[in-house]
This record gives structure tokens, C-alpha cells and sequence, in this order.
């Protein structure tokens, strides 16, 4: 069933009315026993508030004993079995794994592709593209590939001039103020076209995983979109339910 948008009354807490309503729809039967609340992402739409303040509605309508949050499964990428922390970056959660990496940046510049935008859901259909290749520093094997795309934005025009922050994207976007705060994460496996096969030294239709990740702000706004060719030799896809 669709719910209605509302419109939240100065005064009284956002937080306490948003648990309000729900607990209304709740007790009169709109949500059954056992049934499943709106995503926050369309709690936020629905309420107009942040989804800080969503967290907290939700957390004032667990106190009054009406729902119960289940740990959902969560799932990380291993690089040899350790897992990878990219909330410090990429390349820093690779080395605390283990990886002897090599760098090489194969592309930072503005490119226009209305199709990302479209799926972004955004008008401004211009990105900052930065490819790099990752490589083992010691005998020059395949570890990944990775395309960004950074919406253009004021905070980030400079870039393709200046280059990264200390050579890290990650430092690049925090110095930007752009702070991921949530995001979605897609895996599949992809065999290698001739041009990724030529960059990676690998024979062309060797099999890799691809990642999607995209990453949002605090408000919903799109950070980072991202695929990654990674070499299955080294990494894996980890689950916990």
C-alpha cells in the first residue's frame, strides 16, 4: 500500500512525530504483524527530513516496544581472505590487507554521459572519469581496474587541472567536503574485453569480478559511482547472515 506523504509540525520533535504516525498506522492495522516498514530512503522521502532524523523515529518507535530491527545479511569484499576496509580508501585498505599494489591512473578528465546521470537520477550529465590500474609491485600481476565517475561539482571543478589529493581519491573527496554515507554495491563476474585484457597483461575472456558501487551523502546526494574489474585470484565476496 502506498502511504501518503506528511507534512511534519513545528514544535513538537521531528523524531517523536515520525514515530507518532507510524505507531497510528500500526495499532489501526495499516501494518500488519510481522510486516516490513518502508525503506529509509522512503521514509526520508515521505517525511522530508534527513535520514539521521529517520534513524531516530525509528529508534523512538523501538522504545515504545512496537518494532524490532533484525540484523540484515551484510556481505564485504576479502582481498586473500582478509577483509577490505574502503572506508579508509582503496588503496590503504589494500596494503592494511596485504596487497603489495602499484598505482597507475590511465585517465582523469570531464566526460558527458547522459545514460549515468539517468540512472543517478541527476540533470548535470558531466563526471570526473578517473581510471586507474592496480598491479602487484613485485612481478607486475593483474589485481584490479577501477572506473570512477564523480558528478561535477564546484567542489571537485579543479580536479582534472590539480590531480588528486596526494594522489588518493579518497582524500580528494573529504577535502571536498563529500563524505559517503551510504551507498548500494553490486557484484557479477565479467570476462575481459580485449582492451582491459591488453591493460591487465591477462589473456582476453579471463574471467573477473565486476563490482558496481555507488556511494551517497548524508542527503542523498550521489559521490561516487564506480566499477571495479577484480582479479579473482586475490579477491572474494564474503557474507555474513
Amino acid at each position: 500500500m502506498k502511504r501518503r506523504s506528511v507534512q511534519l509540525s513545528p514544535g513538537t520533535g521531528k523524531p517523536e512525530q515520525i514515530a507518532t504516525v507510524l505507531e497510528h498506522e500500526i495499532r489501526s492495522g495499516v501494518l500488519g504483524f510481522g510486516d516490513r516498514l518502508q525503506s529509509e530512503n522512503k521514509l526520508v522521502q515521505r517525511f522530508s527530513v534527513s535520514r539521521n532524523t529517520v534513524r531516530k523515529g525509528l529508534e523512538e518507535l523501538s522504545n515504545r516496544g512496537l518494532i524490532t530491527t533484525k540484523v540484515g545479511i551484510g556481505s564485504f569484499v576479502t582481498f586473500d581472505g582478509k577483509p577490505v576496509d574502503d572506508s579508509i580508501g582503496w588503496s590503504r585498505a589494500l596494503a592494511n590487507a596485504g596487497a603489495n599494489a602499484e598505482t597507475r591512473t590511465l585517465r582523469l578528465e570531464v566526460i558527458e554521459d547522459p545514460g549515468l546521470a539517468a540512472l543517478l537520477g541527476i540533470e548535470n550529465p558531466f563526471f570526473i572519469a578517473v581510471d586507474r590500474v592496480r598491479t602487484n609491485a613485485s612481478d607486475g600481476h593483474a589485481i584490479s581496474i577501477e572506473r570512477s565517475r564523480l558528478p561535477l561539482s564546484p567542489e571537485l571543478e579543479d580536479v582534472p587541472l590539480r590531480g588528486l589529493r596526494e594522489g588518493s581519491l579518497h582524500q580528494t573527496l573529504r577535502g571536498a567536503g563529500l563524505i559517503p554515507d551510504h551507498g548500494e554495491e553490486w557484484v557479477g563476474i565479467e570476462m575481459l574485453n580485449a582492451e582491459d585484457s591488453a591493460i591487465l597483461g591477462c589473456p582476453q575472456g579471463t574471467p573477473f569480478l565486476r563490482g558496481r558501487r555507488l556511494t551517497r551523502a548524508a542527503d542523498d546526494r550521489p559521490i561516487e559511482y564506480v566499477t571495479s574489474l577484480l582479479n579473482p585470484a586475490h579477491f572474494a565476496l564474503h557474507m555474513r547472515f
